[in-house]
């Protein structure tokens, strides 16, 4: 029965995405069963074979061994902090972004990282039919960030069109930061986070394709180099960053926190029910199209909600929690579905860093939010959906 939901789910998304398409006579039909296909091929691999079993648990081992480094230094500033036993969220989960965008800043200096990412890039472009920049915008969004990734690319933000600055907030929107991937593993299990790294990045593009089609009249691919900068000038810069994620996650997540403590204790006091509990029920239809079972649907539409209006991390720690009843395959789908940015915060957060790079680009980000928004939702649907299938 979970395949039918999940083929219908499926079916949903596509026609949802091609409803509000800007020009459904552009839409490239071939490309986009291309990457549906590999994206339940890679899912599959991923999730149910001895070989994707194994290159997640390399992955796993090596991010576990980054952040066993990232407690070393940790542990020097805060030790003594924390009582023993204890997990405090902000020293065990946050502060080894610091680390992270430490090691990142070091492959990106060496030059490893721009000709893995442009190497990449250009060659999902022959497979997603899209542009060189936009192949090469999904793989370095994953990897440096929602807002970084443009910096990346800031001499030729003048020159992008309006439709191509939508598909790479898109993009941008539908992935997550490689720098805090580490940290979404100390919550949720590894594999769904590998999974939904994969998944995302070829639905971005399927999602983009139909929702923003367009034709390139150049497709040239020119990265900006890093500025001149000693090692340990770009090192000290790297870390410096990584510290102010980790702050700005943790305001965040104080503020929200706060907020849904707050207004679920009016709710509970006005109707009997938490703001999380209604959310739950105006999302469980949507969680049902996933393929969870319906009596699990409420409590996973909840989380789904909780991230959409919060940020992932604020759902992924409800879901660590550990006080929800639900199956194998419903916590597979849950997980894969809050691997990504797309929030409302995130508007907030694309719109403001490109203003900071072009004011003019800044302003179009801005005003087409809530369909970036939209469409970045819809991915994350779409990985949900496709990990309901194969699970």
């Amino acid at each position: 029965m979970h395949f039918v939901i999940g083929i219908i789910g499926l079916i949903l998304v596509l026609a949802l995405s091609f409803l509000i398409s800007n020009d459904r006579k552009k839409i490239r039909y071939s490309p986009l069963l291309i990457m549906l296909v590999l994206q339940f091929l890679l899912g599959f691999i991923l999730l149910r074979t001895t070989v994707g079993t194994t290159i997640v648990s390399s992955l796993a081992d090596v991010f576990d061994a980054l952040l066993r480094f990232a407690g070393a230094g940790v542990d020097f500033v805060f030790g003594g902090i924390a009582n023993k036993g204890s997990f405090p969220f902000f020293l065990n989960v946050l502060m080894p972004i610091v680390f992270i965008s430490a090691i990142i800043g070091i492959l990106r200096y060496i030059k490893i990282l721009p000709l893995f990412m442009k190497g990449i890039g250009l060659a999902l472009s022959k497979i997603n039919g899209m542009g060189k920049l936009e192949s090469y915008n999904g793989i370095a969004s994953a990897i440096l960030g929602q807002s970084e990734v443009f910096i990346s690319v800031k001499k030729e933000l003048p020159t992008f069109s309006e439709q191509r600055l939508t598909t790479m907030s898109i993009s941008a929107m539908s992935t997550v930061s490689m720098s805090i991937v580490g940290s979404y593993m100390a919550l949720i299990q590894p594999r769904y986070v590998i999974t939904a790294l994969v998944l995302n990045l070829f639905g971005g593009f399927i999602i983009a394709s139909i929702v923003n089609p367009y034709q390139l009249e150049n497709d040239e691919l020119v990265i900006e180099e890093d500025k001149d900068q000693t090692f340990f000038q770009m090192l000290g810069e790297y870390i410096l960053d990584g510290f102010q994620v980790a702050v700005t996650v943790a305001a965040m997540l104080i503020g929200f926190v706060a907020l849904i403590a707050m207004i679920n204790f009016i709710f509970a006091k006005v109707t009997g029910l938490t703001f999380q509990e209604i959310l739950g029920y105006v999302f469980a239809p949507l969680a049902f199209l996933t393929g969870i079972p319906w009596q699990e649907a409420v409590d996973a539409g909840s989380l789904m909600a909780t991230k959409l209006v919060t940020n992932e991390f604020v759902a992924m720690t409800e879901l660590a929690k550990g006080n929800w009843e639900f199956s194998a395959r419903t916590t597979a789908i849950v997980s894969v579905f809050l691997v990504s940015f797309a929030n409302f915060s995130s508007i907030g957060i694309i719109s403001g860093a490109m203003k900071g790079l072009n004011e003019e680009k800044g302003n179009l980000v801005a005003k087409h939010g809530l369909k970036i928004l939209l469409s970045a939702s819809l991915v994350s649907f779409l990985s949900a959906i496709i990990t309901g299938l194969i699970f």
